[in-house]
């Protein structure tokens, strides 16, 4: 496995953590529920494409999955930013498996086509 470049968990300032995991929780709370809740969830944002094929893939599977969305590109960035520091993944859409961040769409599609993900 490739190691993750972080800062070091003892170089962020106890105030720090405290801003980070206080930053839109709402927002935060509600996919990591669904996540816990759900086989598949997309987490990603309105007008993007990406997002849009990932729902594609998931329909062709008929795999049963929830999508939440917030915002669009000039709206809701701040509530997406404070999922891509939850889960460390830069892009959208989010795309969660079990309980697991298994990437973006890329990532599904690989997974799709090897067989490793049925709906």
């Amino acid at each position: 496995m490739t190691t993750i470049n972080r800062l070091a968990a003892d170089k962020i300032a106890p105030a720090a953590h405290a801003h980070v995991a206080a930053f839109h929780k709402d927002f935060v709370d509600e996919v990591a529920a669904a996540v816990a809740a759900n086989h598949i969830v997309v987490v990603g944002m309105a007008q993007n494409p990406v997002v849009k094929r990932a729902h594609r893939v998931l329909t062709k599977l008929d795999a049963k999955y929830v999508t939440i969305s917030h915002g669009s590109y000039l709206s809701g960035w701040k509530r997406r930013l404070a999922i891509k520091l939850w889960s460390g993944f830069p892009t959208f859409p989010q795309i969660f498996v079990d309980g697991t961040l298994i990437g973006g769409c890329s990532e599904l599609e690989k997974l799709v086509e090897t067989g490793d993900l049925k709906g």
